[in-house]
């Protein structure tokens, strides 16, 4: 038995007024607003990371 399976053309990047439903982010404030804080957090645990090695190496 063969099952058939629709072709996979997932975006990475959607427009706003694009009516495309297979993507991951779309393009609008929303998603920059919020990769802005993921990194943000991310470069303070990497700061903290790097600063606790530095301290309690000594």
């Amino acid at each position: 038995m063969t099952r058939k399976q629709g072709e996979e053309n997932t975006q990475i990047l959607k427009d706003e007024n694009d009516p495309r439903d297979n993507y991951i982010f779309q393009d609008n404030k929303k998603t920059k607003i919020g990769a802005a804080i993921i990194t943000a957090v991310l470069l303070i645990i990497l700061a903290g990371l790097i600063l606790s090695g530095v301290i309690f190496e000594n």
